[in-house]
């Protein structure tokens, strides 16, 4: 049975409150392999790492969560503590600068740790709508999170697969492009942004988006499939009958509309 990514970062979640910091890095290096991972799951193995002694591990994985959210001041201040045991103080105080920094901004008339908080609450209850079958308020969750922290990019990117499986594939993507714009080298989120295109009409572009991916990740079998389904279908419109676009390599399925006129939300 696949178990998604947020049951395995709960999972860990538990593990971590009973201390067996051990058994919450098993589960988090298995949603990392997954290629899955977002920065919340990068920040708690970061956090389990540094508590086993595991120093070098601990500052990566929160190096990758904030590449994910640069925003995130609890990955800012334990990558400043993290730092500080690891001998090099000056890039702690650099980092303890920049999460007071963030910290004390405000969004929406919040205080941004208040807000990044309440973002990251929604997203809870957006998953937990989604697991319960309610898409549609899913996706209401994650707008109301990003709305709070716009800058917060894995919510954007699992907002964005929200919205292919409900069949609003431009509204998707115009999350991808965000965040493709913002993060260039976020490859799964490039990639996802072609199968947008692909399932809007846009075949050209969809390949465009590949290629440019593959050249900068020959190796990702994904990308590959992609492609090859292009090279497939001549008139780069998705065909009937494909599969999920988030638990498989294939696109779902959609009719052939012209792909140029958006779905009401």
């Amino acid at each position: 049975m696949d178990v998604s990514p947020e049951h395995l970062v709960a999972q860990a979640r538990e593990r971590f409150e009973l201390q067996d910091y051990y058994g919450a890095i098993h589960l988090l290096e298995e949603v990392v392999a997954s290629g899955r991972a977002f920065a919340d799951a990068h920040h708690l193995l970061g956090l389990s790492y540094s508590l086993v002694g595991q120093q070098a591990q601990a500052l990566a994985q929160l190096d990758r969560a904030l590449a994910l959210n640069a925003r995130y001041v609890e990955a800012l201040v334990h990558r400043a503590i993290v730092l500080n045991e690891l001998g090099r103080e000056a890039e702690a105080d650099a980092a303890f600068r920049r999460a007071a920094q963030v910290g004390g901004e405000s969004r929406q008339g919040l205080p941004a740790h208040v807000a990044a908080k309440l973002a990251n609450q929604h997203a809870a209850l957006g998953d937990a709508y989604d697991e319960a079958g309610a898409l549609s308020q899913a996706i209401d969750q994650y707008h109301a999170a990003l709305a709070l922290g716009p800058a917060f990019h894995d919510l954007r990117y699992k907002l964005g697969r929200m919205l292919l499986h409900a069949g609003r594939a431009l509204d998707a993507r115009d999350h991808f492009e965000i965040i493709v714009r913002a993060r260039p080298t976020y490859l799964d989120a490039a990639a996802m942004l072609g199968l947008a295109c692909y399932l809007a009409g846009d075949g050209l572009g969809a390949k465009q988006v590949w290629e440019a991916c593959r050249e900068r990740r020959p190796e990702d079998p994904r990308v590959e499939a992609y492609l090859a389904m292009l090279a497939r279908n001549d008139t780069g419109v998705a065909p009937v009958g494909a599969g999920d676009p988030a638990s498989s390599d294939a696109p779902p399925p959609v009719g052939k509309g012209k792909g140029g006129k958006r779905k009401k939300p």
